[in-house]
């Protein structure tokens, strides 16, 4: 009886052979169909897929550039740059900078090749020399705290904001083309070098403070609209490059940084 169930068929019989249908591996049109499918998604996908990385690297080397270049400089850049920054009337060059064709685009040689050149490096350092010596201002008014030493941090990193925020409206308000916001960044925290050279004053003689902050005002503002300047003539079209509203404008950003430049350097009141 149980053999009759392990094997239900009699001995010598065979079963006939099964013909499963036809499955959709097993159509040569469905082989070949699949094949033009994968070939057309691959190329529209390398396609989209190389556009989009495209546009990325076009769209982040237009409004950020490389960071590198903007930490490519020297000793003497660094002493030269401060000349210009600080004492602008002094300056005999030119101002435009040194470009230079890189794979078939127009490029700008780094800081190190070129005073006229935007870097970070004297930025950043003016920043944390300004933060050092509010501390050290603090320190000989008694009023040193974390709490203070933070306050000035902060006014400074607002300080550095608002001159992005005024170079940025200069050049959108006078139909300039897209600046890499670096070149901004670099631009705006130039700044820190005549509050930092005040400071120093003040610590010295606090009355040369009065002589000394209004004078960097004036430096850095005849500083930024030469600077400004350069970038409006080079990309600006020729019919807006002696507009009075321009002068208007850099006029304004001028005088902008007297109010500036004493809020920052208004340490401890």
């Amino acid at each position: 009886m149980y053999d009759s169930y392990r094997n239900p068929n009699p001995p010598g019989m065979q079963m006939p052979p099964t013909n499963p249908q036809p499955g959709q591996f097993d159509n040569p049109f469905y082989g070949a169909s699949s094949g033009l499918i994968k070939t057309g998604l691959g190329a529209y996908g390398e396609k989209f897929l190389g556009s989009s990385s495209e546009f990325m690297q076009s769209n982040i080397s237009r409004y950020f550039s490389n960071p590198q270049y903007y930490f490519h400089v020297n000793d003497q850049y660094v002493r030269n740059k401060l000349k210009v920054i600080l004492f602008p009337f002094l300056h005999r060059g030119h101002w435009t900078r040194i470009s230079e064709p890189v794979g078939g685009r127009l490029s700008y040689k780094p800081p190190i090749y070129d005073i006229n050149a935007p870097d970070l490096y004297i930025p950043f350092m003016a920043f944390g020399t300004f933060i050092i010596l509010a501390g050290f201002t603090l320190g000989f008014m008694g009023k040193f705290t974390p709490e203070a030493i933070n306050l000035q941090f902060t006014r400074g990193l607002i300080g550095w904001g608002l001159q992005i925020v005024f170079l940025k409206g200069l050049l959108y308000s006078m139909g300039g083309g897209e600046v890499p916001l670096l070149d901004l960044v670099a631009y705006g925290g130039y700044l820190f070098a005549g509050v930092s050279l005040a400071i120093v004053a003040r610590l010295l003689w606090a009355y040369s403070y009065y002589i000394m902050m209004p004078w960097m005002s004036l430096c850095m503002g005849v500083f930024l609209v030469r600077t400004m300047k350069r970038v409006l003539f080079t990309e600006m079209r020729g019919s807006e490059r002696h507009s009075t509203r321009q002068h208007y404008f850099l006029l304004f950003m001028a005088i902008a940084q007297f109010p500036l430049f004493f809020w920052l350097g208004s340490i401890g009141a």
